[in-house]
């Protein structure tokens, strides 16, 4: 997929003011390496993993060496030292496993909300392409309605001449004509602010973005169960409720501390310099009587282990109280998000039931415009075969054409409508992402009438 969609979008890379194609499946593939939402949640994961990290890695003594030149005189209790090393970690804390839970549930929660923010960019991504896709089909029926106009102006024009119209006919001719002139301008418009907008969000030159796919047509069975993450409906919820369980563990971690005793490793080295006026001055201070020899030599190291047990302490009583609170109302927040979701998705399914009625309804009133049209061009072509009934015209036959694609504007609109609730549900249901991979680019589907 990956060499698809580079070979997709090396035209745009070399020649910006090329014309160049893009899949639905290669501009969603494209957007998910690129978009800053979607790096910006990778981040939170790598934050998260280094959190957690962090938790194990107090066991693990912390050393830090410093070095001092300098000279003392007279008398000290402290030489100065030409260097020392010190070391220290935690040995013991009661609530240190709940911090470690708390961060191994967290990093959980990072990890499904990438995976809920690759499923947001994705339908954003996709519902562009949809946008810039209907664009194009209303651009593309309005300018053929704007050309059809233009032949009824000419044609009235010719009946107006000849004396068989009139001048408020030719005048409502042009009015015909000039609306659908305005309704192109505004659907080219729309057309190039979708593009760009498309090209932003997927990093690449405007000028020359097209599209080579269509989007399939009922991609959404009627049984599609929604994508279960760890008991929940979504990854949003699932990451909801991660966050929820790092917060009460947290909160457990920050109550776990009075009466209870804390160990922490301590240990240092430390070289004296022996060259210093005060060294000398504590060499003749500690004498061994018997050998006659100093006992202070330049090298002093310690090591222990520090037991403390807090008995009192007010701030960190109230800042457990603080992280209850905290992790009570994230787990109602994710209680609250689930049962929104539930009902978003019922609601999803009725109203896309709804819309693919009204799009069949579009569709069989277009295609009942497209035979009317046919059985008026036979008349044209062929008479009606009876000499006293009305006859038809070419203009008759412009204003059908006319109406005829009146009516695909609806169908295109109502498809993109039914479309953008398809991308809707799928997202709700977590199934956008494996769709969009199993379906990939589609051929066009064509606009054009008989």
């Amino acid at each position: 997929m990956l060499a698809c969609v580079v070979a997709t979008l090396l035209p745009l890379a070399i020649a910006p003011g090329a014309d160049a194609q893009i899949s639905l499946s290669g501009a969603v593939d494209l957007a998910l390496r690129t978009h800053p939402r979607v790096r910006s949640a990778e981040a939170d994961v790598e934050r998260a993993r280094a959190a957690l990290r962090e938790t194990h890695d107090a066991f693990i003594p912390s050393i830090t060496a410093g070095a001092g030149l300098g000279q003392a005189y007279g008398y000290s209790t402290n030489p100065p030292t030409l260097f020392s090393i010190s070391a220290g970690s935690l040995v013991y804390n009661p609530a240190q496993r709940s911090y470690t839970r708390s961060a191994q549930a967290a990093l959980q929660s990072a990890e499904y909300a990438l995976q809920d923010m690759r499923e947001s960019v994705a339908q954003d991504t996709a519902l562009a392409v949809l946008a810039l896709q209907h664009d194009q089909q209303r651009q593309e029926v309005i300018q053929q309605e704007s050309a059809d106009a233009g032949v009824l102006v000419n044609i009235v024009q010719q009946r107006l001449d000849a004396g068989l119209d009139t001048t408020m006919a030719l005048t409502q001719a042009r009015l015909t004509a000039a609306q659908f002139r305005a309704a192109l301008l505004h659907a080219e418009d729309d057309t190039a602010s979708d593009r760009g907008r498309l090209a932003r969000m997927l990093g690449v030159p405007e000028q020359g973005l097209t599209l080579d796919s269509a989007f399939p047509a009922s991609p959404v069975p009627d049984d599609l169960e929604p994508v279960q993450v760890e008991n929940h409906p979504s990854a949003a919820i699932a990451a909801a409720f991660a966050g929820a369980e790092a917060k009460q563990q947290q909160a457990h971690g920050d109550s776990t501390f009075l009466f209870r005793p804390q160990l922490n490793f301590f240990g240092q080295y430390n070289r004296y310099a022996t060259f210093s006026s005060s060294y000398k001055q504590l060499q003749l201070t500690y004498i061994d009587r018997t050998s006659n020899r100093s006992l202070l030599t330049a090298n002093e190291w310690f090591a222990g282990v520090q037991i403390s047990v807090p008995i009192l302490d007010r701030v960190r009583t109230d800042k457990a109280h603080e992280s209850i609170a905290q992790a009570s109302k994230a787990l109602y927040d994710a209680q609250n998000a689930e049962r929104d979701l539930i009902d978003g998705q019922n609601r999803s399914r009725r109203a896309l039931a709804e819309l693919q009625a009204q799009a069949e309804v579009a569709g069989l009133q277009q295609q009942y415009s497209q035979q009317q049209l046919e059985a008026l061009r036979l008349e044209l072509q062929n008479g009606t075969g009876n000499p006293t009934a009305p006859q038809m015209t070419p203009k008759d036959e412009q204003n059908a054409r006319i109406s005829e694609r009146e009516k695909y504007l609806a169908v295109v609109d109502a498809n993109y409508q039914l479309h953008q609730a398809q991308i809707q549900l799928l997202r709700q249901l977590g199934h956008l992402l494996s769709w969009l991979h199993a379906t990939g680019a589609l051929p066009a589907a064509p606009a054009s009438r008989p």
